[in-house]
Order: C-alpha cells, then sequence, then structure tokens
C-alpha cells in the first residue's frame, strides 16, 4: 500500500519521527510549511501557537506539490498544540477534501497531554470516524527511549 507522511514539525521531534517511519515502511513524505513562521521561543511560542489552535486557525503554506491520487494511506503526524491538531494540518485538510476516502493514521509528539483530544479533532476537520492506527510519544527526539522506538516500531506494522 502506498503512504504518504503529511506532517507539520515545529521544533524536531515530530520531523523525527517521521524519519523513522520513512525509514522503516518506504513511505513518502511531505513536510508542511507555512507561509509565516511561528514564533519558537518564549511566551510568544505557546500564546501564537495555541491561539492558532484553539481558533482553527488555516495559515497559508508555503507551495507543495503531490499526486494524493496515488497513495492509498495517509499519515498524520504533528505536534498536540492545546489539545489541538496543528493549523498547517488543519489548512492542508481544506485544501484537500477528498483525503476522507483515503485510509488515515496519525501520530502525535506532545510535551504533556491533549493528543488524544486532537485525533478527534483531526477526525472532525476530515469528516471521518475512525483512524487506522495511532501513536502518542513524549518528546520523542528530545528525550528517546526504547519504549518510544517499540511504539514506533508497533505503529509502522499497523500502517
Amino acid at each position: 500500500m502506498k503512504t504518504l507522511i503529511v506532517y507539520y514539525s515545529h521544533e524536531g521531534n515530530t520531523d523525527f519521527v517521521v524519519k523513522k517511519i520513512a525509514e522503516k515502511t518506504g513511505a513518502d513524505t511531505l513536510r508542511l510549511v507555512p507561509v509565516k513562521k511561528y514564533p519558537e521561543k518564549g511566551f510568544a511560542k505557546f500564546f501564537w501557537g495555541g491561539k492558532s489552535a484553539v481558533m482553527a486557525e488555516t495559515p497559508e503554506l508555503e507551495p507543495y506539490s503531490v499526486d494524493l491520487d496515488s497513495y492509498e494511506q495517509i499519515v498524520f503526524g504533528f505536534p498536540v498544540w492545546a489539545s489541538n491538531i496543528t493549523p498547517p494540518l488543519r489548512t492542508f485538510i481544506k485544501e484537500n477534501p477528498d483525503i476522507k476516502e483515503k485510509r488515515i493514521a496519525a501520530f502525535a509528539c506532545q510535551s504533556g497531554k491533549g493528543a488524544e483530544n486532537a485525533f478527534e479533532k483531526l477526525k472532525d476537520s476530515i469528516g471521518i470516524v475512525t483512524l487506522t492506527s495511532k501513536l502518542i510519544l513524549i518528546d520523542p527526539k528530545d528525550k528517546p527511549s526504547d519504549d518510544n522506538d517499540r511504539k514506533i516500531e508497533e505503529f509502522c506494522k499497523e500502517i
């Protein structure tokens, strides 16, 4: 099954996981990059990122090119922001409404909690009832562990 990983990475945790999954599964990747970058440090990072996520904003993305018809499965990867998916994913979903016909899986990187709520919002945004597989990791780049490696391996087998 041909798989595309569509993701947004702010601090590198999601990018770290995408590389592992793509290496193990042979999936193609599409990194979403907003035209206007989110702040990377301090209060502004949490304020603007959290506000954008809670308000379900859809920021303009750098141009991307992908033939979604050639993929049977899409895996979304994202950091959890205020128990939400990141705004760049919302933009991609809005621009590509036919993805709801695909198999959809997702993984989330978080420092605390909120991934389960984010998965619900992801499903609602796409217009689907279930995800074929899901994975939650706590700071995988900054806190590598055998448990995270095992979870990634299991996720790769499921997708």
